[in-house]
């Protein structure tokens, strides 16, 4: 079973057990957070749905893993023979999360930042 998704722009192809990275989420590490824009799932049986452009009702789970830097970009611009060279760069900020559950339902236990905080201090 794989789904289609629209998320912050990009589409992927998930399904249960991935790892992502994305763009920046403004979210806590353990969090779950859900992607609304399903575009396409395809069943173990077979059965493919398509959207128009959405599946309604539809949605996936993602549980936020970690937030890094990416990969330096080199943006280098150059004009021939006019002495004209500028070189800059940047390392974009990520957003790694594990797909849970493909059929919009909410995980078995996902246990927050809070409630371990609770856990430890009872």
């Amino acid at each position: 079973m794989y789904a289609v998704i629209s998320f912050a722009g990009h589409q992927y192809k998930v399904k249960e057990g991935d790892k992502l990275e994305l763009n920046f989420l403004e979210a806590e590490v353990d969090e779950t957070v859900q992607a609304d824009q399903v575009l396409a799932m395809f069943d173990d049986s077979g059965k493919l749905e398509l959207g128009a452009p959405t599946l309604e009702g539809k949605s996936v789970s993602l549980k936020i893993l970690e937030h890094k830097k990416g990969e330096k970009v080199r943006v280098f611009k150059m004009k021939s023979k006019k002495r004209y060279r500028r070189n800059k760069g940047f390392r974009p900020t990520l957003t790694v999360v594990e797909v849970v559950s493909l059929d919009g339902t909410a995980p078995k236990k996902v246990v927050t930042k809070a409630e371990k905080t609770e856990e430890v201090a009872a």
